[in-house]
């Protein structure tokens, strides 16, 4: 919540009191820096990145430092966290062989899934990824690795034209296939998968804005304790909803990278 949303509750802006409802718009996803490292000024949703990021590296190193025969503790985790990554994400796409992206597929699910919890936290309560920088960043090292391993197992004539030229296609609609084939490997494919992250938390973390904002406005004597109450009651039931997408939304980025792997690896996948 904003600077200003927490000035208006504290002020007693209730249903009633003579002053309208403020609804959150696109300027509650902008940041005043909380400290500066130079010229570089650190922003909430850039503390919560590293955070993200030092929570993975910290726990995945706890975890594999020293691992035992029988797993216990914290290694017992791990194993159960990387386990659930590889037999239902990685392997489905890329099958056994596929084991060496396993710690590129981990750490991309855990860092995700991380930046998208802090919708949920108190006092974080803003999910990174509904900054489109993040998940930008985040499909470009995607897009980059899959290019990579594509050219590097095809070649890069045969991997574009592997992607250019769709298997049984006939000859003749070729000039007009292949630039939309190209266009969507190419272009198509990293574009939906940032703004599909993206757009989901935003709009998660704003529905979240609006009923919570919406039950402490509409909080007061009378009638306004109704609407306040059925307020509160949707903001639950959307949390609720959060947590699962915060998991689902992880699960679905992880899985096509790993899907756009598997086709760079064997075009026919």
């Amino acid at each position: 919540m904003s600077d200003l949303r927490v000035m208006t509750a504290a002020s007693g802006c209730h249903f009633m009191s003579g002053c309208g409802f403020q609804a959150p718009g696109i300027e509650e996803f902008f940041f005043k820096p909380i400290f500066s490292i130079g010229s570089f000024g650190v922003t909430k949703p850039i503390l919560l990145m590293f955070l993200s990021a030092a929570i993975v590296l910290v726990v995945l190193w706890l975890a594999f430092r020293k691992p035992k025969l029988v797993p216990r503790g914290i290694q017992n985790v791990g194993e159960m966290g990387v386990l659930a990554v590889r037999d239902q994400i990685l392997r489905p796409q890329l099958g056994a062989k596929g084991d060496r992206y396993l710690p590129f597929i981990t750490s991309l699910f855990f860092f995700i899934w991380l930046m998208n919890l802090w919708e949920l936290i108190p006092v974080a309560q803003f999910p990174a990824t509904s900054k489109f920088a993040f998940p930008f960043g985040l499909t470009l090292v995607v897009w980059v690795t899959y290019l990579f391993i594509g050219m590097k197992n095809q070649g890069p004539l045969g991997y574009f034209k592997n992607m250019a030229v769709p298997s049984g296609a006939p000859w003749w609609i070729l000039p007009l296939l292949s630039p939309i084939e190209l266009l969507s490997n190419i272009f198509i494919r990293p574009f939906t998968l940032s703004i599909r992250l993206f757009a989901n938390m935003l709009s998660g973390h704003l529905l979240l804005l609006v009923f919570s904002l919406g039950a402490w406005y509409l909080f007061s004597a009378t009638i306004g304790l109704l609407f306040s109450a059925v307020s509160f009651a949707v903001f639950l039931a959307v949390f609720a909803l959060e947590v699962l997408i915060t998991l689902l939304q992880a699960f679905i980025f992880t899985t096509l990278t790993a899907f756009y792997i598997a086709d760079a690896l064997e075009p026919l996948h």
